[in-house]
């Protein structure tokens, strides 16, 4: 009788990945908290300056970032641009980290 022994085992499926530049993204203090000031309401960039403490300049270039990512969208008002969050674009991020959550639940320990 011939015992098997299985040398490459079956792996795990791969877990989900994490997209590194949406999650980058919200690393950075000022941006994540521009993003939260902006789950509360609508603010203009002269508003944000104020709430944060940051030049108009540094929240310029980080909505600006937060904008091309598609994280939040623009609204010109006469002289000012009020920015607000786009709700879809949180939820992706949070799916991600979701998916992940959910392969940590059921992730089983490899042998050593």
């Amino acid at each position: 009788m011939t015992t098997h022994v299985d040398l490459n085992p079956r792996r795990p499926a791969d877990p989900p990945v994490l997209d590194q530049p949406s999650v980058k993204l919200f690393a950075d203090p000022l941006r994540a908290r521009l993003v939260t000031l902006l789950a509360a309401e609508q603010l203009c960039t002269c508003h944000l300056a104020e709430a944060t403490g940051a030049l108009p300049t540094a929240v310029s270039n980080h909505l600006r970032q937060l904008r091309e990512a598609g994280v939040v969208e623009t609204e010109p008002c006469g002289r000012y641009t009020y920015y607000r969050l786009r709700p879809e674009a949180l939820d992706a991020v949070a799916a991600q980290f979701a998916a992940l959550a959910q392969a940590a639940r059921t992730a089983p320990r490899r042998p050593c």
